[in-house]
């Protein structure tokens, strides 16, 4: 009996423990929500204020940005306004003061901030001002007095002039060759056709103004050009419209207009002589914590517009933190009771652990679930993939992957990739640089397809070519931040391709011999019958073994351009700092040896010329074609007129352009005259294939450069395309030193550079034959006559040149 009274007694201070148990969970659970929610309060307030600085940093970038646009567009306005009322003046075939009266009109409403007078400025020799006037004063420039200043051989004079702005006018016939800013920009508009900025100076107007009231200001010049009334004129240049705009009211009136608020900017320039120059500042009072720059083209010219402001003064600055502090702690203490409540009911949250325990169980197995399908599928596929985090360390690696690899074992983070699994450009021999793997890109948020590269390590020591597409990881779905690239082994297609290139060298060679032994056999026959007596019969024979010659001709030209398609494709390139100025006056010097006798003599500018990173044969091919066609493409009984110019391109780059005055390239022409055997309307009644631009967009696009066509102000047309500087070249391309250092590695990268010589060597001298045949060989002679062979060499198939496509 005592027993169970015994254990009655036990049980129920078990019931008492645990009963007391119970009704600590509530305050203990509330104080660990306090203890939670403080903490949460006080991150978060942190975090806001955190986010107060980078919200400032936004909104400091937009408002910058906002300024540069509109200081950039409001400039690019008045180049097109200028530009149009030049054009309307380039119509009116006797323009007088009240024509030039009407076209400025609009200026004026227009709001053209910091802008003095719009003029038009005439040129005038020394020995031809005094007709000058009395031509302009004919026209309605009552009382037009030209003083000319200076000992100068040509004078510029302002013939009309409107005011704006309510700027107190200025005489007429004022002379602008004194200024050597604004003379420089009128010379540089008339010889480019297009509308041209000056340095900046201190107008002539304002010198006389006391040094306070003085602005650094500019000239804006566009040339008037007379309409062509007939075909086969140039368009006769008659002078310039000009705009000045002073630096300070200019800045002020555009940030004023763009509305960003308390926003401080000064505004520099860079002249001719490269220097900075700080045209103006506008200071509209508070701190300069924050501070953004910004540079932008002004025809032709750099501006440069450096913003500042007080993070004060930007938008998200506030008593937010506090208040999130405040609210936090009035929510922590509500949670708390909340939790206190809530934990009196037991059972009810029993039941939903259980379930929430069950949901997670089912989870669980469905990902496992999931994660043995995926493992099945990577390892299944018959491509390498291979997934990185944020921080490089790899997440995935498919046996594929680490099959086309070689090298099994894993290395932490991509910096030592490319020494640990060998990574090459395809060229065999240059380190493939980190920023450029498309993992890396990846990781930045851009997506890369066909990058090609060369593995070759211990495992590989042949090397095999792989082609990798890289793609960001959604953080979304993924949950978190990461890369994935996918490996193809392009080995063998390379291999088919070069084989394919070869195979098109020695079949254009074998193509090339049967048409020189029909030009042989052609010039033997035109020479037997040169002795032969005069008749219809001799006369028609004569005849056709012209058509024949021509025709052979016609047929090795096509094989040349059609070898040089393939090589400009798949040739391996020999990157090398080539002098861009002398390679075009090498290739000018050969054209003009090459053309005929009596040909018009064209006219011909180049421009300073820079350095470039390049293979030196396509270069020069790319040069040779652009400089052919624009030689070629021009009107019946006109000279060509050329201008080869290079101006600053992104960081590392330079542009060149290719100007003439040809017949030009309809707009509909223009999206795909790049494209293989394409051929513009305009160009039906000259000879060519339609590969030329093809092959110079494959060659530029392999140095990994653009090109484009335009229209060329004043007609013709404008081809740009852009090259890497000789000086930005990248520092991955120069020799690894580890290479000499190791010599077990050294031994390896000749084994396979000795390979690769062998690969491609056929490829190489279907190249080189094509070059020293196209350098070695005169233009064809017109008809197959004895005498005529007698004073220049025989036409052998491949004279004429790609550049003629």
């Amino acid at each position: 009996m005592l027993h169970p009274v015994g254990s009655r007694g036990a049980g129920l201070r078990n019931g008492s423990t645990g009963a007391w148990q119970r009704r600590l969970v509530g305050p203990l659970l509330a104080a660990e929500v306090v203890a939670i929610g403080l903490t949460a309060t006080l991150l978060t307030a942190g975090a806001l204020r955190s986010d107060q600085r980078e919200s400032a940093a936004r909104a400091m970038d937009q408002r910058s940005s906002v300024a540069r646009t509109a200081v950039a567009g409001e400039a690019e306005r008045y180049g097109h306004l200028l530009h149009a009322v030049a054009a309307g003046l380039g119509t009116d075939a006797r323009l007088t003061a009240a024509d030039f009266a009407a076209a400025t009109v609009p200026l004026n409403p227009a709001g053209l901030p910091g802008a003095t007078s719009v003029a038009y400025v005439v040129p005038a020799r020394a020995d031809a001002v005094a007709g000058t006037q009395a031509f302009w004063r004919g026209r309605g420039a009552t009382g037009l007095q030209l003083d000319p200043s200076g000992n100068h051989p040509e004078h510029y004079f302002s013939i009309f002039r409107r005011s704006l702005n309510d700027v107190a006018p200025a005489a007429a016939g004022l002379d602008l060759a004194p200024s050597p800013e604004g003379a420089a920009a009128l010379t540089e508009s008339r010889r480019t056709g297009r509308t041209a900025v000056s340095d900046p100076y201190v107008l002539l107007r304002d010198r006389g103004l006391s040094p306070d009231r003085q602005q650094l200001s500019w000239l804006f010049a566009a040339p008037v050009y007379a309409t062509v009334t007939r075909p086969g004129r140039f368009p006769e240049f008659r002078g310039w419209v000009v705009l000045g705009v002073r630096g300070l009211n200019f800045l002020r009136g555009v940030l004023n207009t763009a509305g960003q608020g308390p926003l401080g900017a000064q505004l520099y320039a860079t002249d001719r002589a490269g220097r900075r120059i700080r045209v103006a500042e506008y200071d509209p009072g508070g701190g300069r914590q924050l501070t953004r720059q910004a540079t932008f083209p002004v025809a032709g010219r750099q501006w440069t517009l450096v913003t500042a402001a007080d993070a004060a003064d930007l938008p998200g600055a506030g008593t937010m933190p506090a208040i999130v502090l405040a609210g936090g702690l009035s929510l922590t203490a509500l949670l708390a009771c909340l939790v206190w409540i809530l934990a009196t009911g037991r059972s009810r949250a029993q039941t939903h652990v259980l379930r929430a325990t069950a949901e997670l169980r089912g989870a669980e197995r469905e990902s496992r679930r999931q994660a043995g399908l995926l493992e099945a599928i990577m390892d299944s596929l018959g491509v390498g993939v291979t997934v990185v985090d944020e921080s490089g360390e790899l997440l995935l690696h498919n046996p594929a992957a680490r099959a086309l690899l070689g090298v099994g074992d894993a290395v932490a983070g991509l910096r030592d990739w490319q020494q640990h699994y060998g990574l090459l450009r395809p060229d065999g021999h240059t380190p493939f640089p980190m920023a450029e793997m498309p993992l890396v890109r990846a990781l930045r948020g851009e997506a890369s397809d066909g990058v090609e590269m060369l593995i070759r390590n211990e495992r590989r020591p042949d090397g095999i070519l792989v082609s990798v597409d890289g793609r960001p990881l959604d953080a979304d779905v993924a949950g978190r931040r990461g890369a994935v690239a996918v490996f193809h082994d392009i080995t063998e297609l390379r291999r088919y391709e070069t084989d394919l290139a070869v195979f098109a060298g020695v079949v254009a060679h074998d193509l090339k011999t049967p048409l020189a032994v029909i030009r042989a056999h052609c010039e033997t026959a035109a020479e037997e019958l040169a002795d032969a007596p005069e008749g219809a019969q001799v006369a028609e024979a004569r005849a056709a073994l012209d058509r024949i010659a021509d025709h052979a001709d016609r047929m090795a030209a096509l094989i040349d351009t059609l070898l040089a398609y393939t090589t400009a494709r798949d040739a391996p390139l020999r990157l090398g700092a080539v002098r861009l100025g002398p390679l075009v006056a090498e290739v000018i010097e050969q054209r003009g040896q090459a053309s005929r006798a009596g040909a018009p003599v064209p006219d011909l500018y180049v421009g300073p010329l820079p350095d470039v990173q390049a293979d030196a044969a396509m270069l020069r091919h790319v040069v040779d074609n652009l400089i052919g066609n624009a030689l070629k493409y021009v009107q019946a009984g006109r000279h060509a007129r050329i201008d080869v110019t290079a101006v600053a391109g992104p960081p590392g780059w330079t542009r060149i352009e290719v100007a003439d005055r040809g017949i030009g390239i309809p707009d509909e022409d223009k999206p795909t005259v790049f494209e293989s055997f394409h051929r513009a309307r305009t160009a039906a009644g000259y000879a060519g294939t339609g590969l030329g631009l093809a092959i110079c967009r494959q060659i530029v696009e392999r140095h990994g450069g653009t090109i484009g066509v335009a229209d060329n102000p004043g007609g013709g047309t404008r081809v740009r395309f852009t090259l890497p500087l000789a000086s930005a070249a990248d520092p991955d391309r120069t020799a690894d030193p580890d290479r000499t250092a190791d010599p077990d590695r050294t031994a390896l990268d000749r084994t396979a550079l000795d390979r690769t010589v062998l690969d491609r060597t056929a490829l190489d001298r279907a190249l080189a034959e094509r070059a020293a045949a196209a350098d070695s060989t005169p233009a064809p002679p017109a008809q197959l006559r004895p005498a005529v062979r007698a004073a220049a060499p025989p036409h052998t198939p491949g004279a004429e040149r790609a550049g003629t496509a």
